[in-house]
């Protein structure tokens, strides 16, 4: 996410923010759609996922279809770690037993913070899906921008999740019912009011809304 572009939007985001897509935290409902005729920066370029712009890595995970399923031993651990070029406007996608340091190392890194880092769970006996948005902390960019780069976030996660079930799609034909396990949205932040955790439903479900600016 550019500077530039976020500091232009910033003003138009005071009144877009009222109408926040997600109301409830640790709730059962999903982000409800708003509209606004603003446009405002991305993190994660256009909002309809392009397949030819995703980069798929496999980190001592291998990409093949498991004939001997099903037990949480053979699903856990995995982790997906997204980032983003500003420069080429690709994702690329490691999947891995834990999150991809090497794809997150850098001043670039540093200063953007605009990776997204998801990992499956099992609680309860349950499997969920926790993703990992890092709105504000480490320096004062990131803490001055804070509201806008919580917004952009949440508008812009449902193309993430579509890039997690595209880039793991052997796995997710090998554990289709994972396509409706909860998804648990955790932003993290030095500032109280964007330190929080969402549901958002089923991953199905999260990764074909809508939100519109």
């Amino acid at each position: 996410m550019g500077l530039t572009s976020v500091m232009c939007h910033l003003t138009s985001y005071s009144e877009m923010m009222k109408a926040r897509c997600s109301s409830l935290i640790y709730g059962n409902k999903k982000p409800k759609r708003i509209t606004s005729t603003s446009t405002m920066a991305r993190l994660f370029g256009p909002s309809n996922f392009e397949e030819s712009k995703l980069k798929v890595l496999f980190v001592g995970i291998h990409d093949k279809k498991n004939k001997n399923k099903k037990t949480s031993s053979s699903i856990l651990p995995r982790t997906y770690t997204l980032t983003h070029s500003d420069v080429t406007s690709h994702l690329t996608l490691a999947i891995s037993n834990t999150i991809h340091h090497p794809q997150l190392q850098g001043w670039y890194h540093w200063l953007q913070r605009d990776e997204v880092v998801a990992e499956w769970k099992k609680v309860r006996d349950k499997m969920s899906l926790h993703v990992h948005c890092h709105v504000s902390g480490g320096h004062i960019l990131l803490e001055l921008f804070a509201p806008l780069r919580f917004y952009i976030f949440s508008k812009e996660l449902p193309v993430v999740l579509k890039a997690f079930i595209h880039g793991d799609e052997n796995f997710f034909s090998t554990y289709p019912e994972l396509e409706h396990a909860p998804v648990w949205i955790h932003f993290h932040s030095n500032i109280p009011e964007f330190n929080r955790v969402e549901h958002w439903g089923t991953l199905q479900e999260a990764a074909t809304i809508n939100l519109t600016c």
